[in-house]
């Protein structure tokens, strides 16, 4: 086995559109002369190549128009190239997951135990003692990934066939990350009230639900309704994960500035439902200084007017400066900008007028597109979803541990107490020793830090639990196993971490108002 040397690299490209080039080698190759039918800004990454004679590369690019032009300008080079292929498309053939069986079925008598008389032992068991399910089952370990199609991944509504590659690839990293056995359930539902149907009568079969790629408001609708009829935790990946991930880093980039929540004022551009769950958690967390801005302008209390009832609540819960307004106003001075709105145009100009030293979250799709140069020498902290940015923020540092957590502790739903713990152990995953202004949230998860953070994540526990109970009525203990050194913003966890859960208490309300 043969490496390419590091004179090969080259950094650009985003993950997602990548192709692997092997290509001849012979003694004496140029890089520069050899890659030269590669375009300015693709990346290159040197692979492990299985002869002295071979050379594999994986070139990304920007865009499905860029690989295209890739695997065309390599088919040119047929005496130089021997292959090229697209990375994404070859190793999700067959798709990402597979079920296979715990225990061998080889013989006769192994047939009798797992289709036969055995299995209908435990069945009667179970109908004479449900809860003998969580032990003989797996239904404990098992999360539904549900989703209708309607809005995944930027894309809308691309139905609930195209979901499910997307749907499987995250059952697929809920494996490889927490050990959970995800099951992805896409369903082609016309309403909010028949997926929540679906999904009610399929839940016996499951100890969690995940929610996902369901277009607002339908989706704070079913995710009412189960978890108002559930006693199993229901995930909903913007209410939850994403406002976690979002809410840690901006604490550790806060930190950078020299600065604290609890005096920052942040601008939310969007009331959408991240930007409502955003705001709920970040009035819960500490914030003292929050406005929220939509394209109708600032939300303000005294300003009047028709307003839904979730942007009604926000303008009485934030806003304490009484700003009015657009855009320009609601940056002006402002410590903290956490674009969510596909409305809010980022300017150099509008960056300017804010704080010195501001902190900037582009995390709506167009915003996301924004290039570094763009605001160099403006934003002390940038943050994005881009894969290849220095801080990108993604929910798959949320996802595994937050689920697997209330998974273990049988917790019947995701409450606000267990989204500020995770923060917390998320914005912990950054040491002193590497936080800085490229640096203030985890962006490579492997599975080495996927087991940290199952080490440190909140777990329950059900303290003096009486058998004669129900889940939904006992009351639930959370525990933070590990002592770390905690943030001044972090204290409306109180000391050593404990934080008591009404069974009753729900999950942040994001109210139903469409992503804007």
């Amino acid at each position: 086995m043969e490496t390419a040397s590091e004179g090969w690299a080259r950094p650009g490209g985003d993950p997602a559109f990548a192709a692997v080039l092997t290509m001849r080698a012979t003694p004496g190759d140029v890089p520069g002369a050899v890659l030269d039918f590669l375009e300015p800004g693709w990346g290159v990454e040197p692979l492990s190549s299985p002869s002295a004679d071979q050379r594999r590369l994986l070139v990304r690019v920007d865009d499905e128009a860029s690989l295209r032009r890739l695997l065309q300008l390599a088919g040119r080079r047929r005496g130089q190239v021997l292959g090229c292929a697209d990375r994404l498309w070859a190793m999700s053939v067959g798709g990402r997951i597979q079920v296979r069986p715990r225990t061998p079925v080889s013989t006769a008598e192994d047939v009798v135990l797992v289709h036969g008389s055995g299995v209908a032992r435990l069945a009667a068991r179970i109908a004479a003692e449900p809860a003998v399910a969580d032990v003989v089952t797996g239904r404990l370990n098992r999360v539904a990934v549900v989703s209708d199609g309607t809005a995944v991944l930027g894309l809308g509504d691309v139905g609930p066939l195209a979901a499910l590659s997307v749907m499987e690839a995250k059952s697929a990293l809920f494996a490889q990350l927490a050990g959970i056995d995800a099951v992805p359930v896409c369903l082609s539902a016309t309403s909010a009230e028949e997926l929540a149907t679906v999904v009610l009568a399929l839940a016996p079969m499951f100890g969690g639900i995940n929610l996902d790629g369901v277009a607002a408001p339908r989706c704070i609708e079913v995710r009412r309704r189960l978890q108002d009829q559930l006693d199993i935790p229901v995930l909903h990946d913007p209410e939850h994960a994403t406002v976690v991930v979002v809410l840690a880093a901006l604490r550790n980039a806060l930190r950078v500035v020299g600065k604290q929540l609890r005096g920052a004022r942040i601008a939310v551009l969007g009331a959408g439902v991240v930007g409502t769950a955003l705001t709920r958690l970040l009035l819960r967390s500490g914030a003292g200084d929050v406005l929220v801005w939509t394209p109708g302008g600032v939300l303000c209390a005294a300003a009047g007017g028709p307003l839904p009832a979730h942007e009604v609540w926000l303008a009485e819960h934030t806003n304490p400066r009484r700003v009015r307004g657009g855009l320009e106003q609601a940056l002006h001075g402002a410590d903290a900008v956490l674009g969510l709105s596909r409305s809010a145009a980022l300017s150099r100009e509008l960056l300017a007028a804010m704080a010195p030293g501001p902190i900037v979250f582009t995390l709506a799709e167009s915003q996301s597109k924004i290039r570094q140069p763009h605001l160099a020498g403006l934003a002390a902290v940038l943050a994005t979803r881009r894969p290849n940015a220095a801080n990108q923020l993604t929910d798959a540092v949320v996802l595994p541990g937050l689920l697997r957590g209330a998974i273990n502790a049988r917790a019947p739903r995701i409450s606000t107490a267990m989204l500020l713990a995770a923060a917390d152990v998320v914005a912990g995953l950054v040491g002193e020793d590497r936080l800085s202004a490229t640096v203030c949230c985890r962006t490579c998860w492997t599975l080495g830090s996927c087991r940290r953070w199952r080490r440190r994540s909140p777990r329950w526990r059900r303290p003096g639990a009486d058998p004669g109970r129900t889940r939904t009525e006992g009351r639930f203990r959370m525990v933070q196993p590990m002592a770390r050194r905690r943030c001044d913003e972090s204290a409306a966890v109180p000391a050593r971490g404990r934080v008591v859960h009404d069974a009753g208490a729900s999950g942040p309300d994001s109210g139903a108002g469409a992503a804007r």
